[in-house]
């Protein structure tokens, strides 16, 4: 009898069973159906379409109009981004005059064409509408030899010519080359919500894209038009005015109603006939008797007053976080705030603020500078190839400037800073700030006066004679 052979089978040979992982928030179950039924998959352009942008937008610019908190932020929020304007600083130039000269004729040019202000509107059309449109054009009328001018333009004006299909080359106005990038925007001649809109003379214009900086926030990939920053809040500012509205009115019911009469009788008790809604005058600081078997009580706005401050600080904090702005600075109130907690909220918003300076110098003051360069170049002797330079923007105040100022000296002393990022985080060149103290001192040597010391170095003398 042959002898039966036997085998162990490898675990190679064995049939692989594919591990499958999960996700609970992949599932679809009967309590999330709802919740997810508006999730899709369109591309950034599609889900930022133009009727989608121009509902959010005008929902958004209501909003703004009529809730202080949102127009607050949104102010506060573009003047700590612009401030007075960027100005410009060379690196390296061929000699501290020359660049001196070119920063103040760059510096007057902007001061004669209100490059602050535009770009101040520019940045509360940005967070407000999504985006926002500066366009270079030439103005005679300027004074400058630079006659360079830069002109606001609202995103409705900005679209593509009517009856035109969506492709996707033209998103909406955006008219992009075969690398994705723009070429050129097409708008209308006036507003569509102008005076003038019955008019059968609207017009489309085509403009190259070197003469227009587009500034918004890409949030997806292959994204060409921006939606307001404050969409995701925009149902939380409803919100927090519906609940203060159901306050006033709880309140407005308790002083409406100076008081009610009630009885504990049963409807076969006894107590004295009254007619059913009747209403009594009362007179003040008197005292009255009530009809026999009736109590006098009066209504208490017992809700939702109890908790309405609470409420609106936490659904404005819920709101700000959508401009990663802390609740301190949406409200204007740091009372709940001590000296660390309110320090380290501004840490973060203003490095958000810095993030969002940068991003408007490279889609906007970048560009604008570039084609200024061109035209002042005709008039002064620079080369073609504009200088390395770099802006310096609005400083932030302190809250306790004794221990900046402690610090900074010392970061000097440390070797880990210098004066121009110091004058810098103040807003000032460094130049020209220490061109005026010479001058400062040269003026108190002229007049016999001593130069202004710290009380610390003044008294090292006397410590070393003591």
């Amino acid at each position: 009898m042959a002898k039966k052979q036997t085998s162990r089978v490898r675990l190679s040979d064995q049939r692989r069973i594919p591990i499958r992982a999960r996700y609970d928030a992949a599932q679809t179950t009967s309590e999330n159906t709802r919740h997810w039924s508006l999730a899709d998959a369109l591309s950034a352009d599609a889900a930022n379409s133009a009727e989608v942008r121009e509902r959010i937008r005008n929902r958004a610019r209501y909003e703004i109009a009529n809730n202080t908190y949102a127009k607050g932020a949104v102010l506060t929020l573009a003047g700590d981004v612009i401030g007075t304007g960027p100005r410009l600083q060379l690196y390296n130039p061929p000699s501290d005059k020359k660049a001196r000269r070119l920063e103040r004729d760059f510096q007057m040019w902007a001061e004669e064409v209100s490059l602050a202000e535009k770009l101040l509107t520019a940045a509360y059309a940005k967070i407000g509408d999504g985006e926002s449109f500066l366009v270079m054009i030439s103005n005679p009328g300027l004074a400058s030899p630079v006659k360079l001018d830069v002109l606001n333009l609202e995103a409705d004006r900005v679209c593509s010519k009517f009856g035109m299909m969506p492709s996707d080359d033209d998103v909406d106005g955006v008219l992009l080359d075969s690398f994705g990038n723009p070429r050129a925007y097409t708008y209308l001649t006036a507003h569509p919500g102008g005076l003038n809109t019955a008019s059968p003379m609207m017009t489309w214009k085509e403009i190259p894209a070197r003469y227009v900086c587009h500034w918004f926030r890409k949030d997806r990939p292959e994204q060409h038009r921006g939606v307001s920053e404050i969409a995701s809040a925009l149902p939380l500012f409803a919100q927090l005015r519906r609940y203060t509205l159901a306050t006033l009115a709880a309140a407005e019911t308790a002083a409406d109603f100076a008081a009610i009469l009630y009885t504990d009788n049963p409807a076969s008790g006894v107590a004295q006939d009254l007619d059913p809604l009747d209403e009594i005058d009362i007179t003040k600081r008197m005292m009255t008797t009530l009809p026999g078997g009736w109590k006098m009580g009066q209504f208490q706005p017992e809700h939702p007053t109890t908790t309405y401050a609470e409420f609106k600080r936490e659904i404005l904090g819920e709101i700000a976080r959508c401009l990663q702005m802390p609740v301190n600075i949406i409200t204007g109130d740091s009372s709940q705030h001590n000296y660390a907690s309110g320090r380290l909220d501004h840490q973060a918003y203003f490095k958000a603020v810095r993030m969002r300076q940068r991003a408007c110098a490279r889609s906007v003051v970048e560009r604008i500078v570039r084609e200024w360069w061109g035209e002042y170049t005709v008039h002064a002797k620079w080369p073609k190839e504009a200088p390395a330079h770099f802006w310096f923007w609005d400083g932030t105040e302190h809250v306790d400037p004794q221990k900046e100022a402690n610090a900074q000296a010392v970061r000097l002393a440390s070797g880990t800073t210098n004066l121009a990022i110091e004058y810098a985080r103040m807003g000032f060149d460094w130049e020209t700030a220490l061109e005026q103290r010479a001058k400062e001192i040269q003026k108190m040597r002229e007049l016999g006066i001593g130069e202004l010391q710290s009380p610390e170095v003044r008294n090292e003398p006397e410590k070393e004679n003591a």
